[in-house]
């Protein structure tokens, strides 16, 4: 791998703000991508644009919510004005969603889930198919979860809304072949970020304790870093991977199928 791979390429990551996303928003800019980043919380990405301007690589922040279509088409025309169209989209935002058993959960909570893990992606994947169809040339990553594959009580917003994304990267990848566009799936397993402080504080339970436990579930005894996600999307969206599309890949210490 070239340390330069994305020169010149315009990178639109969304959920860059924090975790996962944050990471490869960094690491993508590193390799040279031009990256567009995008979130609802615009001191966060201001936050991570200076980390990457300030070693001289390229960042440019578009907050919003990936929900809106409005601000999907606003943030696909703004990073064609300012560097390029998309060569490369990220689809990373999510939320957790509401965690509890079914008969304690809201419509309104369970709709939310849906309109940023789902409609989200969708919203910026058209927009993205747009520009990237004339030029015959594009990556997509979506990233999922292990928790869209397996049963996970209390979980129904999330798990539905990741299954979802799965079922839309392999239509997807159907559609746009023939347009040289490859679409592609991460599906990380428990991942030492933000949201597992969150989800354990949903769940009353002691953080480390938590990671340990998810930790001895895994064959390799141990759960993801942000990194692993971000050099497996950073492959995925390289030429490296030009004949890898419709792929669902998992990146979880070897916790599932197991």
């Amino acid at each position: 791998m070239s340390d330069r791979e994305f020169d010149g390429k315009t990178v639109i990551i969304t959920g860059a703000g924090t975790g996962i996303g944050r990471d490869m928003a960094i690491r993508f800019a590193a390799a040279g991508g031009r990256a567009v980043i995008t979130g609802r919380r615009q001191e966060l990405l201001d936050t991570v644009a200076a980390e990457i301007t300030a070693v001289g690589d390229e960042a440019f922040v578009v907050a919003g919510d990936v929900s809106d279509e409005a601000h999907v088409q606003a943030l696909f025309a703004a990073a064609a004005d300012r560097f390029s169209p998309v060569d490369v989209l990220v689809n990373n935002a999510a939320i957790a969603g509401d965690v509890g058993k079914i008969w304690e959960l809201s419509r309104e909570g369970f709709e939310e889930a849906l309109r940023i893990n789902l409609v989200g992606p969708w919203l910026c994947s058209r927009e993205a198919a747009k520009q990237m169809m004339s030029r015959r040339s594009g990556k997509i990553v979506n990233i999922g979860s292990i928790s869209g594959k397996r049963p996970l009580a209390t979980r129904t917003p999330y798990t539905t809304s990741k299954m979802g994304l799965i079922g839309m990267t392999r239509t997807l990848a159907l559609e746009l072949g023939e347009f040289d566009i490859n679409v592609n799936l991460i599906s990380p397993g428990a991942t030492e970020t933000e949201r597992l402080v969150h989800l354990a504080e949903q769940w009353e339970r002691d953080y480390d304790e938590l990671i340990a436990e998810f930790g001895k579930l895994a064959p390799l005894k141990r759960i993801v870093q942000p990194e692993d996600i971000s050099q497996l999307a950073l492959f995925l969206a390289s030429d490296r991977a030009r004949n890898i599309t419709g792929f669902d890949i998992n990146c979880d210490a070897g916790l599932w199928p197991v």
